[in-house]
């Protein structure tokens, strides 16, 4: 209990023995149709944490919510049968909002990693890497397959199954107008020479820790002028974004770096109905028709780590080492989007790396992978022999 009075207790299922009817009939927990679970004490040793059987629960939560002065609390939406479990046996309606107290402050716990945490992203953003290289690869074959898309998703994820847990989140694999859907999943699409693809992917590691990168990719290797125009601008703000990350600096500022560079270049392609600097004052925002999203997020065990973390603590708190997050502009032209000339139409470029802010400043994780346009171009060519 570290000297609090208080004494952590982890409640599961264990293994269920060859006597028990569990084990052949049970098709969500016997051992017979899902493999074999730990006993209590192998749990005990391996987290040094103190186990007692699942069906021990109930009793044991009623009878702290009978004693004076103790609150039962549970993270809201992670397990439904443990919370149906203390509503059956909380008396007050204000329960809940407590409980989101609790996923708050569990939230918030994690907004600074450990080094530990910091070792196991850099796992996951290194497996991540092979991850894409493989993708490279794969792209001749994508381009002969009338799925290329599910080519480039079956490349990454399987490379996620083999090399970790999975992948972190649903991959991204989204080719040509495609890319101009800022969370394309049905990765159903035709990858074509001429094409950029845009692929966000992360390995999730066997410890559950998670990265998140994206990289935006001609297809047969090589930029075309309008799309290295438009790839250039993103750079230069997540370029520009990096230059702010470091402590003392608001997280907020970060996406406002970027945006103030997105939006001097929209300016010079004549694509803004005022200046940059009146586009940029919080009524106006007209960049934001094509750069929609926010430009960083926090980064852990969840893909959108500490989400549930007070404004004070995240959007409007100063960067401290420790933190891991992600910086990702964009740029999304849709094919139909009458605002922006012929030739912007159908790209979507985002770049994404994970960074983690250092005492006097921040590195990029994901640095291995390239960035720049001809560093890009020259690591494509290279993986694809030419």
């Amino acid at each position: 209990d570290g000297g609090s009075g208080h004494r952590a207790v982890l409640y599961l299922r264990p293994l269920a023995g060859r006597d028990t009817a569990e084990f052949f009939s049970d098709s969500r927990y016997g051992e017979f149709w899902v493999g074999a679970r730990p006993t209590l004490e192998d749990v005990e040793t391996e987290t040094g944490i103190r186990t007692a059987h699942l069906d021990d629960l109930r009793d044991a939560l009623a009878k702290d919510a009978g004693a004076d002065g103790v609150q039962v609390l549970v993270v809201p939406d992670v397990d439904e049968a443990v919370e149906d479990v203390v509503e059956e046996i909380r008396a007050t309606e204000a329960a809940g909002e407590r409980d989101e107290k609790l996923a708050e402050a569990l939230s918030e716990l994690r907004l600074l990693k450990d080094a530990y945490e910091v070792e196991q992203m850099r796992l996951a953003v290194d497996t991540t890497i092979e991850g894409f290289e493989k993708i490279v690869r794969a792209l001749p074959a994508a381009q002969q397959h009338r799925r290329g898309e599910r080519v480039i998703e079956g490349t990454f994820v399987g490379h996620a199954r083999q090399e970790g847990n999975a992948v972190g989140y649903e991959t991204i694999a989204a080719a040509g107008e495609h890319a101009t859907t800022l969370h394309w999943i049905d990765n159903d699409g035709p990858v074509r020479a001429g094409d950029l693809v845009l692929v966000d992917a992360g390995v999730e590691v066997d410890s559950l820790y998670t990265a998140d990168v994206t990289r935006t990719l001609p297809v047969d290797g090589t930029f075309t002028e309008v799309q290295r125009r438009v790839y250039q601008a993103v750079l230069d703000a997540a370029d520009a974004a990096f230059a702010v990350a470091k402590p003392g600096t608001k997280f907020r500022d970060v996406h406002d770096a970027a945006m103030r560079v997105i939006a001097a270049r929209l300016e010079e392609w004549g694509l803004l109905p005022v200046s940059a600097e009146d586009s940029l004052q919080p009524e106006n925002q007209h960049h934001r028709r094509w750069m929609v999203h926010g430009t960083s997020h926090h980064l852990g065990l969840d893909v959108h780590d500490c989400a549930q973390a007070r404004a004070e603590l995240y959007l409007d708190a100063e960067l401290q080492p420790g933190m891991v997050f992600t910086i990702e502009p964009g740029l999304y032209f849709k094919s139909d989007d009458l605002l922006v000339p012929e030739e912007y139409r159908g790209i979507g470029v985002r770049i994404e790396d994970d960074v983690l802010v250092t005492a006097d400043g921040n590195e990029n994780l994901s640095a291995a992978l390239p960035r720049d346009p001809d560093a890009v171009e020259a690591w494509m060519q290279g993986l694809l022999g030419r």
